[in-house]
């Protein structure tokens, strides 16, 4: 039993002794006020005298509230004192802290699994996205810079704690695919539009996890060959993608920016858009509505509603082209 059960069961117990003492006394003939009074004095052992002429069943009765009160005071004193000593009433109410300040968030990430591959990617997530982070061992989430749930993320009741309800985006990082397909099952039942990022350990379980409504699936193992054969064959390339997207060594970065319903550059090829010239950024890619990429577009490229335009240019480069989308919509 936790200390905070304890403790709680200690309270009941002295408040049902003072419940019973309370009808026992009634029963005896006192008023409801005397008979309260008259258990409370007896339970706290205060030494008042009797709110009235007490006659051997009156102090029979005494002597069996006087017993059960004074060990019930004593364990609860006890609980009390373990629960305070122990720290346990500073992680409750760092408890429900949190758990406000999960309440308040809106379109946030949440991660299921604080393993190695989670710790990795709120190691890579940008410093601005808010996190919430769900396993299942509380040790692992002592120390844990985000927000967190400790809670098994294949229950509802800890995807609801962690307000996946309100989330833009689900990690499911767990350590075995068919947790992470129950996760994604789950999540996708409770937030329709929320987007999913699943872990999958084995080829096979990749299929399973698009059909449970992964949006997409993500393999540490294939991703770690495939990198290890792109430092072999094209290591300067690989690097300068690397510190472009992680490292921020770089002036410039890699970056997506969207065209809304409604920007002026829709129905605009991408030479008479001007946006090289105007904001300094330069589109490598886009991608389309139907989910396909357009590579090194030519400037008789059309814009249309909903296009990701992938992007490389300093932060306030990418900001102009960003503000060029979105302006006067």
């Amino acid at each position: 039993m936790t200390p905070a059960r304890r403790l709680a069961l200690a309270l009941s117990l002295l408040a049902l002794v003072l419940l019973l003492g309370t009808v026992g006394y009634m029963a005896l003939g006192l008023s409801p006020l005397d008979a309260f009074y008259q258990t409370s004095t007896t339970i706290s052992t205060v030494g008042f005298r009797e709110v009235t002429e007490f006659g051997p069943a009156e102090k029979m009765f005494t002597i069996v509230v006087i017993g059960l009160g004074f060990a019930t005071v004593v364990f609860a004193i006890g609980q009390v004192v373990e629960f305070i000593v122990e720290g346990h009433l500073q992680k409750a109410v760092g408890r429900r802290r949190m758990d406000r300040t999960i309440a308040a968030l809106s379109g946030h990430v949440v991660l299921c699994g604080w393993g190695r591959v989670g710790r990795s990617f709120a190691d890579h997530v940008p410093g601005a996205t808010p996190l919430v982070v769900v396993d299942s061992d509380p040790s692992r989430l002592d120390g844990c810079p985000h927000p967190h749930v400790p809670g098994d993320a294949t229950d509802d009741a800890a995807l609801r704690a962690a307000g996946l309800e309100r989330a833009g985006t689900l990690i499911a990082a767990l350590a075995t695919d068919a947790d992470n397909t129950f996760v994604v099952l789950s999540a996708r039942a409770m937030n329709p539009s929320v987007f999913i990022v699943a872990r999958a350990r084995d080829e096979s379980a990749g299929d399973k996890l698009r059909t449970a409504g992964a949006d997409r699936v993500v393999n540490p193992h294939e991703l770690g060959g495939a990198r290890m054969a792109a430092l072999v064959s094209q290591p300067h390339v690989s690097e300068f993608v690397d510190v472009v997207m992680h490292e921020g060594g770089m002036e410039f970065q890699l970056a997506e920016v969207q065209v809304p319903a409604g920007s002026p550059l829709v129905g605009q090829s991408l030479g008479d858009a001007h946006l090289r010239a105007n904001t300094g950024a330069l589109v490598l890619a886009m991608r389309n509505p139907d989910g396909s990429f357009t590579t090194n577009p030519s400037t008789s490229t059309e814009l249309v509603d909903g296009q990701i335009l992938i992007a490389i240019g300093t932060e306030a480069q990418i900001e102009r082209l960003r503000a060029t989308a979105a302006a006067h919509r």
